[in-house]
């Protein structure tokens, strides 16, 4: 039985690196703080003034150049090193991971960071080789119903398995579904890992080792965005995987935005009002692009192309309908009861998991028997509860042809 590392040497590196950039940051942050200050109508002019526009720059930049020369010397160490002692992986560690990248794993990869995660397929947490005698390796008996799930923000794909339950295994056994999963860098632009996702599929039905009968996807919150972008994708592209989509299942997808996200926008709108204030705005624009884009449900690349995503904007996006002839279905959770509603799922409204827009243009057209709304639960129960993988099996068990 091999072991698993609960932090290998390349975590080590990308921390070395990480925290290099938070101490560049945390500089940059005081100095432009010191800049104001010195720069205020009080104290303009006067010798204090002067005496720190001559010593600060010289201060400031020393602290970089030290932090950058430390940080070099332990990257090159801790590189020779990492390929020869990094073995395993724990699901803690998985964990771990999966939360930093959805906060800023768009830096984490523009810098080359190796705490990004790289797309990938996977099965028991094990990466798909997408070649038709691997995967038929992979799997014992590669059957002719696929199902592939999408995790949601700050998640990996180990954690459809909650409380002893994965609907995964429960397809498999009850319906006869090959589950395999997705895991993604979830601070990338949705459109971003939506293209991405929309490639492994096309190798993955290209290459599955059986014909397919029924190939369904099951996405839970922003996991639903990116199915939806990667549909659209596979169509502009010309792929021949949307043609063999049956059916996608969203759980607790914020179709049109989640409020914790317009929360964070406004912070940083407000920390911006005073001069003194300002420089702590940079805090709030550490959050991920994957996390801006869930302001209003951004799918595309043309929603945040050449806007600035910290910027007060309006609603832009370019209206997305549901796949046409697959069967597309909704569940919501509501942490209120049926006869005592609050504002959804902690995460995302009711509204906008089943897809309610005031504007016909956005509005996606889910039949009323392919919506439901799961009450007394919160975001994160809508992956274990029995109610909900019921529900789930019973439109999967369901022959009906795909209506728009």
């Amino acid at each position: 039985m091999s072991r698993k590392n609960h932090v290998h040497l390349s975590d080590l590196v990308g921390l070395n690196r990480l925290s290099t950039d938070v101490t560049m940051g945390i500089t940059d942050l005081t100095e432009a703080l010191q800049n104001r200050i010195a720069c205020s109508p009080g104290i303009l002019g006067t010798p204090v003034q002067k005496l720190t526009s001559v010593f600060a720059p010289v201060v400031f930049n020393g602290v970089r150049a030290v932090t950058r020369l430390a940080s070099d010397t332990t990257d090159v160490a801790l590189t020779q090193l990492a390929p020869e002692l990094d073995k395993g992986s724990s699901s803690e560690r998985e964990a771990v991971l999966a939360a930093v990248n959805g906060i800023m794993g768009d830096y984490l990869a523009s810098t080359g960071n190796p705490l990004a995660i790289t797309m990938r397929l996977r099965c028991n947490g094990q990466p798909l080789t997408l070649e038709r005698q691997a995967l038929a390796a992979a799997f014992s008996q590669p059957r002719d119903k696929l199902v592939v799930f999408v995790h949601g923000l700050c998640m990996n794909d180990l954690e459809w398995t909650r409380s002893g339950r994965d609907f995964g295994v429960a397809m498999a056994r009850d319906l006869g579904y090959t589950p395999v999963y997705l895991h993604y860098n979830s601070g990338l632009h949705t459109s971003t890992n939506g293209r991405a996702f929309a490639t492994l599929l096309e190798a993955l039905l290209r290459e599955w080792p059986t014909p397919l009968k029924e190939f369904a996807i099951i996405a839970h919150s922003m996991g639903g965005l990116v199915s939806r972008s990667a549909y659209h994708y596979g169509i502009s592209e010309g792929q021949t995987w949307p043609q063999q989509l049956h059916k996608l299942i969203f759980l607790g997808t914020p179709h049109h935005g989640a409020l914790l996200e317009r929360g964070g926008h406004w912070l940083n709108v407000c920390l911006g009002l005073t001069a003194y204030t300002a420089p702590f705005a940079r805090l709030a624009k550490l959050r991920s692009a994957g996390i801006t884009d869930l302001r209003y449900g951004n799918l595309l690349d043309e929603d945040w192309q050449g806007i600035d995503r910290f910027e007060p904007t309006h609603d832009q996006r370019h209206a997305v309908p549901l796949p046409k002839g697959v069967s597309c279905y909704a569940i919501a959770a509501d942490m209120g009861s049926q006869s005592n509603k609050l504002l959804g799922d902690g995460m995302v409204t009711v509204n906008s998991a089943l897809g309610y827009h005031e504007d016909p243009r956005l509005k996606l057209s889910f039949a009323p028997t392919r919506q439901w709304i799961a009450y007394g639960i919160n975001h994160w129960d809508l992956l274990n509860q029995s109610a909900v993988y019921k529900q789930i099996r019973r439109w999967i068990a369901c022959r009906g042809v795909a209506k728009m």
